[in-house]
């Protein structure tokens, strides 16, 4: 059956509602007990999985996975979140719009530490939430705003996702974390335009040297946070996994014993929701490496790369069909799966049609952060409906006009690769096998 197979496969397991695991672990074994040439005979012969699954095990930068939603989870029960909206908040009072815009900031900066979109909502909308509307900005502005500002949590490195599209197309975890600064920055830039067009005139104050010099005293060690852990990766003096620890390390000396905002017995309480985050997709990520590398062995995306040249000769048309299919993907997948699906298949056609496989991880990434704010499985939209207290649907028409902004920055992140690419020289490190 062939090719078919799998999507028959695929579409009985989907409209069966099986989760992910089961979708992954039985295209796995589908692939290679009846796609090689000639088909096994029996069950026994699939040894080669068991082999290719110790084989993604051993991956070094699978362990920044775990380490980095440890730290996310240990700043979230802390105050580090808190700190840093303090220290926005004096910044930038008397700037129009100046606390949307400490939302922000706050959304980035919290961001650069957690790597997760739904644990910076959490931990920033939470909080600044209550004080956007108390201030007098609007309901659905302030909903829209933080619930976009969430997202900003997979674009500014470090990056869950990137991580993940790092092991499945064999690309530089670094370069990616490098060329998501420039998309991360424009995307920060378009939130702030828009809530000076929207809220300017609301809430203007005044810089309050006091509070600035407590915010700063009482924030520093947070606002360090990101430095020391992008500052060790950008250079070279530490790789991803080890910034991992590092921050780990970093949340428990601060959180526990300088601000004493956490104590010893929570710890392992936060561990235990950690590894229970982590569980499913651990063997989902396994599974998914070892399909792969099955694809891989038996020249499926040089197949298909084969095909779509036939079909497609230019780069635009390329780059125009394939953001359109992650949008449309975005709106129904979460992004975990999206990558380790689409990943390994889309990023040799990129690569054919002389697309940078960095610039292009970013591109799927972004067109994937999109789809935490779209319907109807965007995961921040029932985020936010869930802390804001507010109806699905308003939140939805809340992210609206961002989303069209989004789509201004996809665009501009897609055709500009320098945005990408020009803290890497325009270069980045080819795939490796």
């Amino acid at each position: 059956m062939g090719s078919w197979g799998i999507l028959i496969l695929l579409l009985a397991l989907i409209l069966l509602r099986q989760p992910l695991i089961v979708l992954m672990g039985a295209i796995t074994v589908y692939c290679y007990y009846f796609l090689p040439d000639p088909p096994l005979e029996s069950f026994h012969e699939l040894n080669s999985i068991v082999g290719d699954l110790f084989f993604a095990g051993d991956k070094e930068i699978l362990l920044a996975i775990p380490l980095f939603i440890i730290a996310g989870n240990l700043m979230t029960h802390g105050s580090i979140a808190r700190r840093l909206i303090r220290i926005a908040q004096a910044m930038t009072a008397p700037i129009p719009a100046g606390l949307a815009i400490a939302g922000v900031f706050s959304c980035g900066i919290f961001a650069a530490i957690s790597g997760s979109s739904p644990v910076t909502l959490i931990a920033i909308g939470g909080l600044m939430y209550p004080s956007l509307t108390k201030a007098g900005y609007p309901t659905q502005f302030s909903m829209g705003l933080l619930a976009s500002g969430g997202t900003l949590g997979i674009i500014i490195p470090p990056s869950i996702p990137m991580i993940v599209y790092a092991i499945m197309v064999g690309v530089s975890v670094t370069d990616l974390f490098i060329a998501g600064i420039g998309p991360g920055i424009l995307l920060m830039s378009l939130l702030m335009i828009y809530s000076v067009f929207r809220a300017g005139n609301v809430g203007r104050g005044k810089w309050d040297w006091t509070e600035i010099k407590i915010a700063w005293k009482e924030g520093v060690l947070a606002l360090l946070m990101p430095v020391v852990i992008l500052g060790g990766i950008y250079s070279g003096f530490f790789t991803a996994t080890e910034s991992a620890a590092i921050a780990v390390f970093y949340a428990i000396l601060v959180e526990v014993f300088i601000h004493k905002e956490l104590s010893f017995p929570k710890i392992p309480k936060i561990m235990a929701e950690s590894a229970e985050m982590l569980g499913i997709l651990f063997l989902i990520l396994i599974l998914a490496v070892s399909l792969n590398k099955f694809m891989i062995e038996n020249e499926i995306p040089q197949n298909l790369v084969a095909k779509m040249s036939e079909l497609i000769s230019s780069p635009v048309t390329f780059l125009i069909g394939v953001n359109i299919l992650l949008l449309i993907v975005g709106m129904f997948m979460d992004i975990m799966s999206a990558i380790l699906v689409l990943a390994p298949l889309l990023a040799p056609m990129a690569v054919n049609y002389g697309i940078n496989p960095v610039h292009f991880g970013i591109i799927m990434i972004v067109n994937l952060e999109i789809g935490y704010l779209t319907p109807p499985v965007g995961v921040n939209l029932f985020v936010a409906s869930g802390i804001f207290k507010q109806p699905l649907g308003k939140v939805i028409q809340s992210v609206a006009p961002i989303v069209g902004m989004f789509l201004i920055g996809l665009i501009l992140i897609s055709w500009i690769p320098e945005i990408s690419l020009g803290l890497l020289g325009g270069e980045a490190a080819a795939p490796s096998p």
